[in-house]
């Protein structure tokens, strides 16, 4: 009798804890949880937060140019001694100058290509005539027959300051319609990896990197003032030393280019 009142007692507390713990789950819970609200409390921002100004400059001027930037994707072949001839491509930027469909680039981003081919900020795509190179000026004129095309406004880089906020647009590592912003961090001359010296380069922090060649650099009203055209860097990349071919060194030799 004494060996069976310890046994049905433990029968008793085992099958109570199975009731309580299988029936009703919440009856054990983490000291920390008693009466807490099942509801988490966040903050949340006030809504109807205003953009300052230097916020709406920047968003105007890439709304005001952005269709008009454009995407070159050039292809070539070269030989290769194991292969033979090998296709290779290569991509940059660009931007619209009229209503025609002429295209200001860089000469590198299409030198020695057998096609070019263009794609619009609607990811329509257009094949594009190589109208005129200037190797010695790293620029280069390309067209394409489409509909509807917004021209950029090419401004003045005349007597710009160390200083001065400026914006490149283009398509960095294949990445549409992208924008950096920064400063005018010095005017140098520079020497291309190829040799030819750009007089009076534009120097800047603003991020440009591979696939923003050709591209324009703005000041701060949404004209270009300069394409982008190189990068000092040790790894490919951008270091924030970036180059640009003045726009009225551009200017100066467009209608020969067109024509």
């Amino acid at each position: 009798m004494k060996l069976l009142r310890p046994m049905l007692l433990a029968v008793i507390l085992a099958g109570a804890f199975f009731y309580f713990t299988t029936y009703h789950p919440g009856w054990m819970r983490p000291a920390g949880w008693f009466g807490h609200s099942d509801k988490v409390e966040i903050t949340e921002a006030a809504g109807g937060d205003t953009l300052d100004s230097e916020e709406q400059n920047n968003i105007t001027v890439y709304r005001k140019n952005t269709g008009s930037v454009v995407n070159i994707t050039s292809r070539a072949v070269t030989f290769d001694f194991f292969y033979g001839l090998v296709p290779q491509e290569g991509q940059g930027s660009g931007f619209i100058i009229d209503k025609e469909g002429h295209i200001l680039t860089n000469y590198h981003v299409i030198a020695e290509a057998r096609t070019v081919e263009v794609t619009l900020h609607n990811r329509k795509k257009y094949r594009a005539t190589v109208v005129g190179t200037d190797r010695t000026h790293d620029l280069a004129v390309i067209q394409i027959k489409a509909p509807d095309l917004s021209p950029m406004v090419l401004g003045d880089s005349r007597n710009l300051q160390v200083g001065q906020k400026v914006y490149a647009i283009g398509n960095p590592f294949g990445l549409s319609g992208t924008m950096t912003r920064g400063i005018v961090s010095s005017i140098r001359s520079v020497q291309e990896p190829d040799g030819m010296t750009i007089d009076e380069a534009i120097q800047t922090d603003a991020a440009i990197n591979p696939g923003n060649s050709g591209g324009p650099l703005l000041n701060w009203h949404g004209e270009v003032i300069g394409i982008n055209t190189m990068i000092a860097s040790s790894v490919g990349q951008s270091a924030g030393i970036g180059f640009a071919i003045p726009i009225n060194t551009a200017k100066a030799v467009l209608n020969d280019l067109v024509t």
